[in-house]
């Protein structure tokens, strides 16, 4: 994204209202910045024989641990200091403060990817979910087709998502660090196709990856309660 399209979709309306999603913010913790890195809700081998044990700790205890250490770090003792993630990633797109921006996204959209996972998850969603994907795709099929093409051919690091974009379901790719909530769109699942959400355990077969996230993986309650926050 370049740096008028930086401002220009950051600046797009407020941001999920409140910006919290199944509780993935959480407020910061004071004037030297007090986020924390949040638990996982699985143990690190809880996602075997998918996504090792050893996937999960250096995605979760290095790269995501780092961005919340990094974050910290870039808000001690400023005014930015007691703002959740989601405002961070407001008031940072709006003023074009990239590093900002790059690490408080990555804080968020890692909690935000993990939370979207469960042991013995996949399959296929049920209720208002089933409906709104079947009214926005077709198909479920359909929607599996569409949500792994994308993530197939997201060229380089960054993510794939299913979001809820007015009153219809799409699904968008962004580059590296860049989120939803920088487009006036409400995130309901991700799937993280850097090389280090994958690369130990698939190398370079990321459509692998992709098939046994959709099968195995999904928590599709968790995808549920985000739509059902709108």
């Amino acid at each position: 994204m370049n740096r008028r399209s930086f401002l220009k979709t950051a600046a797009v309306g407020s941001l999920l209202a409140s910006g919290a999603i199944a509780g993935v913010s959480g407020p910061a913790g004071g004037s030297t910045g007090g986020h924390k890195l949040p638990p996982l809700p699985y143990p690190e081998d809880g996602l075997e024989p998918y996504i090792s044990g050893r996937t999960v700790n250096f995605h979760y205890d290095k790269h995501h641990r780092g961005y919340v250490d990094k974050t910290n770090e870039l808000i001690k003792n400023s005014d930015l200091a007691g703002l959740t993630l989601e405002e961070l990633i407001r008031r940072s797109a709006q003023s074009n403060n990239q590093q900002l921006f790059n690490n408080a996204a990555q804080s968020w959209n890692h909690t935000f990817y993990w939370r979207g996972m469960k042991s013995k998850g996949g399959g296929s969603p049920s209720g208002d979910l089933e409906k709104a994907i079947t009214r926005s795709f077709g198909t479920l099929d359909k929607f599996r087709e569409s949500f792994s093409q994308s993530a197939e051919t997201r060229f380089g690091s960054g993510y794939t998502w299913l979001v809820l974009h007015g009153d219809s379901l799409k699904i968008m790719n962004t580059v590296n660090a860049d989120t939803p909530l920088a487009h006036d769109m409400k995130p309901l699942l991700t799937i993280d196709v850097w090389e280090h959400a994958y690369y130990l355990d698939y190398q370079n077969r990321r459509k692998a990856y992709i098939k046994a996230f959709l099968d195995h993986l999904v928590n599709w309650d968790s995808v549920s309660e985000n739509l059902e926050l709108t």
